[in-house]
């Protein structure tokens, strides 16, 4: 007998985790193909959780839209980690932004923070190498498919997260690149986590997306100061209501009296 799990499974495969036409085909009941499905099955390698599973995080429902279902590859227990930090930024970052994610994650790592991140270019990527480098475990929320390692040239770091990580995504197997999944992706990046942090970041950027998904989530958002003639939106995030970061103490001390 087909189970309510693998009746999600089969839609997202079938649907290429597209949350509208999964919503819309439980919504009108639309038949199962047992058929269909095991096709589908058999290109299918990663693991995964559907949002009735226990491991599915409580968090994550919360958020707008929650994923039906969850790929995952690596340690799905780091979900559950009680300290885990979203760190966001410019993927165009100078070396005053890449100073302030070396500093500052490396000593969140040091106190047992799981890094969270999109892998995508720039301060993303640089936050996941941080945390491999000093032994911390990390998180990389993907915007394609599971399968699909993008840019190609993370994938030494793809496959390193994957052995001692975690990389999740709700488009299973090789769903190509599809430029409206990347915002849509920093919801799961704004739920999961206790905070924002935002080492350096643009206007109408990414960034400034995971930061309004996780305001309206309650989650603090902290922000590194910059010089007034960098370009950088982090000063107003500040001006803002942002937790001004000088130090991971600023970050820890937040989070852990919050909790």
């Amino acid at each position: 007998m087909i189970t309510a799990d693998e009746i999600l499974l089969y839609l997202s495969l079938k649907y290429e985790g597209d949350w509208d036409k999964i919503y819309e085909a439980i919504k009108l009941k639309k038949d199962f193909s047992e058929q269909e499905f095991l096709l589908l099955k058999n290109k299918h390698k990663s693991n995964y959780i559907t949002i009735l599973n226990d491991n599915y995080p409580t968090a994550l429902k919360d958020c707008f839209k929650p994923p039906f279902v969850l790929f995952y590859y690596g340690n799905i227990n780091l979900l559950k980690a009680k300290k885990k930090i979203t760190i966001v930024g410019s993927r165009n970052c100078s070396q005053y932004g890449e100073l302030c994610v070396l500093n500052i994650t490396k000593e969140l790592v040091h106190n047992g923070y799981v890094v969270v991140s999109g892998m995508a270019k720039g301060l993303d990527s640089f936050a996941h190498q941080i945390a491999l480098d000093n032994g911390g475990q990390t998180i990389a929320v993907l915007g394609t498919g599971i399968d699909l390692c993008y840019p190609k040239q993370n994938l030494a770091m793809y496959n390193k997260i994957k052995e001692s990580g975690l990389i999740i995504s709700e488009y299973p197997t090789d769903t190509t690149i599809i430029k409206e999944n990347f915002p849509k992706r920093n919801r799961i990046l704004a739920s999961i986590c206790d905070g924002v942090f935002v080492p350096e970041f643009k206007v109408n950027s990414g960034t400034g997306i995971t930061v309004s998904m996780a305001l309206n989530l309650g989650k603090p958002i902290f922000c590194t100061p910059h010089p007034i003639d960098n370009g950088t939106a982090n000063n107003s995030l500040i001006k803002d209501g942002a937790i001004l970061v000088e130090n991971a103490n600023d970050i820890i001390f937040e989070i852990e009296n919050k909790n």
